[in-house]
């Protein structure tokens, strides 16, 4: 797992860099000394051999801060050595890991320009300390390439784990707008609905207060405060499900259509569905259900006190369709309008639409021919998730 990790994570990110760098130079440097003590490749190091060799370790304790000058450096140090013909073997690990570096860290074009360059030092220092050597000159040759390669393919793995991380961020960040906004469309419609129940329930009974005290119906009044307080209570256990459902998990119970008749109830609307006892999707009977919640929160919002409201939800074709009709005119204005309409929220509408778009259908809201107002939609039961 860490070494993975170290594969994938950016070297100029990594922790404490100098400190790591310098204890790795300690040890190629411990590898360097005991390769010139004990094989027999060149001559044993002098003084200037022994400056030479451990002064060539000493830049690699800042590598990832500053690959290219550590090259050379390293470079500058390693070039005479070897002209010089001592053992080597020995500065092979640092010299591999500047070019490894170089690699790991730049361009493909920058790779390739110092490949070709120290190439081309190595062979012209083996040509002059040992020319007719030409297995060896192969040798150097492909070890130079191999360790750039390698580092090359370091950096592109790298940046193929980067973009695949970025890539998952994105997708993360898009579906966290996306719950969002199904949020943001639950508690609009809970809400909404609930509120201008309790707001037209509130206005009765003041009605019935101030309209005739010395004959006041008491009946009347009781069954609009009680409204109001079943309302109040329906709201808070529906609220207090949809914390639960998100605090748990971000998939839960939906509301569906067996919930319509409870949901237009209060409203007085005539209900009619005919589905026929096929199976609809949880995510199509919830967005019927908020569809024809959100439409009688306009009716009884705009419409006027003769409106007469219509719920028609049935099946055709693997589609479900919801009409919801409302025949009431308020001020010169058609119920029922909504978002469009001149009192509207600005977001009744857009949200039934957003709503039907989300499960791949279609929705239409406008007045109808000789008065009213009327919102369609069609749903298809085969779900298609459609960005919204």
């Amino acid at each position: 797992m860490d070494f993975a990790a170290a594969l994938t994570r950016d070297p100029q990110a990594a922790p404490y860099p100098t400190r790591c760098d310098a204890a790795a130079a300690a040890g190629f440097a411990v590898v360097a000394v005991v390769l010139a003590l004990t094989v027999d490749d060149g001559r044993r190091p002098d003084l200037l051999g022994w400056a030479l060799l451990l002064a060539a370790h000493v830049p690699l304790a800042w590598r990832r801060k500053a690959p290219m000058p550590v090259l050379l450096a390293v470079v500058a140090c390693v070039a005479p050595y070897h002209a010089l013909d001592y053992m080597h073997l020995a500065p092979i690990p640092a010299s591999m890991t500047a070019l490894y570096t170089v690699a790991s860290t730049g361009r493909p074009k920058r790779t390739l320009l110092v490949g070709l360059t120290v190439t081309c030092v190595t062979l012209t220092i083996q040509v002059v300390v040992n020319p007719h050597e030409t297995v060896e000159l192969l040798r150097v040759s492909g070890w130079v390439m191999a360790m750039l390669v390698f580092g090359a393919s370091i950096r592109l793995y790298r940046q193929l784990v980067a973009s695949v991380l970025e890539r998952a961020e994105r997708e993360g960040e898009r579906k966290a707008a996306e719950e969002r906004l199904r949020i943001a469309r639950d508690l609009h419609d809970l809400l909404a609905h609930s509120i201008t129940l309790i707001g037209v329930q509130a206005s009765v009974a003041a009605h019935v207060l101030v309209a005739d005290p010395d004959r006041l119906d008491r009946e009347a009044l009781v069954r609009a405060l009680e409204g109001i307080s079943e309302t109040c209570r329906d709201a808070r256990a529906e609220v207090r499900t949809t914390l639960d459902v998100l605090r748990a998990a971000p998939e839960g119970p939906l509301p569906d259509l067996a919930a319509l008749p409870d949901l237009v109830r209060p409203s007085g609307a005539d209900l009619t569905v005919r589905t026929g006892g096929a199976k609809v999707p949880a995510a199509v009977g919830a967005a019927a259900y908020r569809i024809v919640q959100e439409s009688l929160t306009n009716a009884v919002r705009h419409g006027g006190p003769d409106a007469r409201v219509r719920v028609d939800v049935g099946l055709a074709e693997e589609v479900l369709t919801v009409r919801v009709t409302n025949s009431g005119i308020v001020g010169g204005h058609v119920a029922g309008g909504g978002a469009d309409g001149p009192r509207g929220s600005g977001y009744g509408i857009v949200g039934m639409r957003e709503r039907a778009r989300s499960v791949g259908g279609t929705l239409s809201a406008g007045p109808r021919e000789g008065g009213g107002f009327e919102v369609t939609a069609a749903l298809p039961l085969a779900v298609r998730e459609v960005a919204v």
